[in-house]
């Protein structure tokens, strides 16, 4: 005879108080883990949802980041003439020749400084991230000293606003323009003509090539031969590829760190459940002596117990998972250990977080609610009924 599901859930309901402290101890610990899996993934979605499948980002060997990358001017007009790249609809490939450059801005308020990146791009840049709009203003003319900010740059450091100026390079660059590039790394970039960036930071060769493929599966044969051409030092990625490389290091940080925080607060907090369930056994030896005397086996004590241990690991679990998803509304910035600029990115929660998450706070419950229900199955049912 098994004991109803319903006997778990009146006894912590009647010992609420002690519940809801140790389910709070458990959604603390859920919520850190959570909030670490979720800055991890925002910072990847962030990188990865900036490239696409059908462009390839062409970079100097070995170069880890287009700020290492130098491409020749010969070299980037022989890859411009590859049969793979696709052409638009005014006739002209869907190729653009950019330069990527650091420069040092300071944040509005707190007049911290922190390194941006500066794109000189090309006619089919834009053309090449459809995912990008003017928000307002206007694109910068060719050849001019204008430039255009990303949102969540324009709002956050000095000069880079609708109107306002800029200064670098030893030149005075006009803000005309914010565009708006969602949840990318674009956002977080100033882009400008790239003649006149070349011309400004003295550069003579590009940081990289961007092309759209013609064709999405000719890509390995394209990388191999490209690769193999002695006329060029280069490597071809796919650009979610790059920017997942970009995302790789920082995300890794994190979830190493997020684990070891993980692991020394959980320990705290089954130390707390596994005190509460010794608690609950202690108070109640006549009513686990009763139900022996009425012929449910050790084995349904046993059940019941960890049933309770794992509803109270499920309750912390919830509310670790309910406070970390508010973490969403808020948007953080961090250094990109890959190119070291300033990158914008938001928590983000997923389904394989919130199951994950849930699933650690059962173990939680299991881990800290085993003991007291081996001791409370145990119970001698004479010694039981005697205790007051």
């Amino acid at each position: 005879m098994g004991i109803p599901y319903s006997y778990s859930f009146r006894n912590l309901w009647t010992r609420r108080l002690t519940t809801l402290l140790t389910a709070s101890g458990m959604g603390l610990v859920v919520f850190v883990f959570a909030a670490t899996l979720m800055l991890a993934e925002g910072l990847q979605q962030t990188l990865v949802q900036t490239g696409s499948p059908d462009n390839v980002v062409v970079l100097r060997k070995s170069a880890n980041s287009e700020v290492q990358s130098g491409v020749e001017r010969a070299q980037a007009a022989l890859l411009e003439s590859q049969p793979e790249v696709a052409i638009g609809p005014d006739g002209r490939p869907l190729l653009a020749k950019e330069l990527v450059v650091l420069i040092n801005l300071r944040k509005r308020g707190g007049n911290k400084p922190a390194n941006v990146v500066i794109r000189g791009v090309s006619a089919a840049s834009l053309q090449l991230r459809p995912a990008i709009g003017l928000k307002v203003g206007r694109m910068p003319r060719p050849g001019s000293v204008e430039v255009i900010a990303g949102e969540s740059l324009a709002r956050r450091f000095k000069g880079c606003g609708l109107g306002e100026t800029l200064r670098f390079g030893m030149r005075d660059w006009r803000v005309v323009g914010v565009f708006d590039a969602g949840s990318t790394g674009f956002s977080s970039e100033i882009w400008g003509d790239a003649d006149q960036m070349m011309q400004a930071f003295r550069r003579q060769v590009y940081s990289s090539v961007i092309f759209r493929l013609k064709d999405t599966n000719a890509f390995d044969a394209y990388k191999a031969r490209v690769e193999g051409d002695p006329r060029l030092t280069v490597e071809a990625k796919r650009e979610t590829r790059y920017y997942l490389d970009q995302s790789e290091a920082m995300s890794r940080f994190l979830r190493i760190l997020g684990l070891v925080l993980t692991v020394v607060f959980s320990i705290g907090a089954v130390i707390g459940a596994t005190i509460t369930m010794y608690a609950a056994v202690a108070n109640r030896v006549t009513e686990i002596g009763t139900l022996r005397a009425l012929g449910f086996q050790r084995k349904s004590i046993l059940l019941a117990f960890v049933m309770e241990a794992l509803l109270l690991g499920l309750c912390g679990g919830l509310l670790g998972v309910g406070a970390a998803s508010f973490m969403q509304l808020i948007t953080i910035s961090t250094m990109n250990w890959a190119s070291f600029s300033e990158l914008a990115f938001s928590f983000t929660l997923t389904f394989g977080i919130l199951w994950k998450s849930l699933l650690f706070s059962l173990v939680m419950g299991f881990i800290g609610g085993a003991l007291p229900a081996v001791r409370a199955s145990r119970m001698n049912i004479v010694e039981a009924l005697r205790a007051t």
